[in-house]
């Protein structure tokens, strides 16, 4: 029966290079000379340092910037709040969707049903797949999905036919 999975991941090895892209460019900017500003991450995590918050939002430009220029779509950042380390220096926790979650499967499966496109939805741990009897049935509903979920990237993958 054809069917694909709908996931939404980060390529870790693009995001990684945007960061050191990033951390160069602030490392070179006039602007930035003299100051405290860098880019640090974990594994899903994402922490911004600046000397105010000026400069704080001049470095998430530069992030969005060269995460846009290495192929990553930035809907996958989800701003944390901003809080002040020390005297005036500033930090910003940006964490990385990875994954579809619960809520927004929930979402996608109700999209599906709600079309009267004759395919079945299902929510498979992160990913959601979608069955149906003809491969243009599918790829309506790739396009449905495309237009309607508008808050995180989806990506399709495993399509069987």
């Amino acid at each position: 029966m054809p069917s694909f999975d709908t996931v939404s991941v980060v390529d870790k090895v693009e995001l990684a290079n945007s960061l050191d892209q990033a951390n160069k460019e602030i490392a070179n900017r006039f602007d930035f000379k003299g100051s405290d500003s860098r880019i640090e991450s974990k594994e899903l995590e994402i922490t911004l340092y600046a000397d105010d918050d000026f400069k704080l939002s001049q470095v998430k430009d530069v992030l969005v910037g060269k995460m846009s220029k290495r192929g990553i779509d930035v809907r996958v950042l989800e701003e944390g709040k901003k809080e002040k380390v020390s005297g005036n220096k500033m930090k910003e926790i940006i964490q990385i969707k990875n994954g579809i979650s619960q809520d927004l499967g929930k979402k996608m499966v109700r999209i599906v049903k709600d079309s009267k496109i004759k395919v079945q939805a299902s929510i498979q741990g992160d990913a959601v797949r979608v069955t149906g009897t003809k491969r243009d049935d599918l790829q309506a509903t790739m396009q449905l999905l495309k237009k309607e979920i508008t808050e995180q990237p989806l990506q399709f993958e495993n399509f069987r036919d």
